[in-house]
């Protein structure tokens, strides 16, 4: 079945259908990473958003078991690539992309030039867009919904017999957030975005998520509330800019953000750069009261990462808990972690 990529400017591009057959409207954005679409798809950053792969091939190695999964269900909109593979070779593939992606209901089209998609993304910035495939619908813009909330879970919940309480602020957290925690032998208590912190609370993670920052206004409050104790806290993606807005500091929209395995973040005052991966379409403006950046991007310039000069408050930009991507920078929980002692 045919279909058709639209972007709210005008522009189309014809494609195959190879997902759910059925139209769909968010922003369009685009990845450039080589390998982990399983892991990109089922993050939920990706909320409200129409994927576009630029590595030309996908589906080659199939879907992985749920275990492997960043959450309970796939979150991109839709899904835009170059060439499908729908026969896949891989010893722990379960399906092929197409009939994972027809079974959770996402939409997907084999779009022969998606080079041609990411650079007029990254001319003009992220865009508004649709899948018409049969009947058309209406344009939308995911970041006028609280996609927090949507994502979030809605009961609290408890996992591992660690000596030291962590709470997990579930703003759209990725699966191996809670696997890197629970892995350094920490109690862990997951909770809702908009929900209080139990009083048994020794330190705090934001965790990433979709959507504007300005939308999370509990998690802000909350986030406040632990400054306010001196809770240590770390801040993941989306938590980077709640920590940020939470100590008086900015967010804005990035042109057309950061979605790929290979952004170097460099280490303030060092000329040592990690290679991270990365998932956000927004940034931290200006720095809060207090605090320093502890990373910065070294390709644009933009900020990856805040710590406080003096209290246990720090926050990074990319997912050091990686996949998919490199795992350079796992020792950031550990750094966290030493704060607790």
């Amino acid at each position: 079945m045919r279909g058709q990529l639209v972007f709210k400017d005008g522009t189309k591009f014809a494609g195959v259908s190879f997902g759910k057959p059925r139209s769909v409207a968010g922003e369009l954005v685009f990845t450039t990473g080589m390998v982990g679409y399983p892991e990109s798809l089922t993050d939920p950053s990706y909320a409200g958003q129409i994927l576009i792969f630029t590595y030309p091939l996908l589906g080659n190695y199939g879907v992985p078991p749920r275990a492997e999964w960043e959450s309970k269900k796939i979150h991109a909109a839709g899904v835009i690539v170059s060439q499908y593979i729908d026969t896949p070779s891989h010893h722990s593939s379960t399906m092929s992309l197409g009939k994972w992606l027809e079974s959770q209901g996402v939409p997907a089209l084999e779009v022969k030039d998606t080079r041609d998609l990411a650079q007029k993304l990254r001319d003009s910035g992220a865009a508004l867009g649709k899948i018409v495939i049969g009947k058309s619908i209406p344009f939308t813009d995911p970041n006028q919904r609280n996609l927090v909330d949507e994502v979030s879970i809605k009961k609290s919940f408890t996992e591992g017999k660690g000596k030291k309480t962590i709470v997990l602020i579930d703003c759209g957290a990725k699966e191996n957030i809670r696997r890197s925690l629970l892995a350094r032998g920490v109690k862990l208590v997951t909770i809702p975005w908009d929900h209080p912190l139990p009083p048994d609370t020794d330190g705090v993670v934001i965790s990433n998520g979709p959507g504007d920052p300005q939308t999370a206004q509990a998690t802000i409050a909350t986030v406040r509330e632990a400054m306010q104790k001196k809770i240590p806290i770390l801040g993941i993606c989306l938590g980077n800019q709640i920590l940020a807005l939470a100590a008086g500091g900015s967010t804005y929209k990035l042109k057309f953000g950061h979605r790929s395995q290979n952004q170097p973040a460099r280490l303030v005052g060092t000329q040592k750069s990690y290679l991270t991966t990365q998932n956000h379409g927004f940034a931290v403006g200006d720095i809060p009261p207090g605090f320093r950046e502890w990373f910065v991007n070294a390709n644009d310039g933009t900020n990856e990462g805040l710590i406080h000069t003096k209290l246990p408050f720090m926050s990074v930009q990319f997912h050091p808990e990686a996949s998919p991507g490199p795992l350079d920078t796992g020792w950031i929980f550990d750094h966290f972690l030493k704060y607790l002692k």
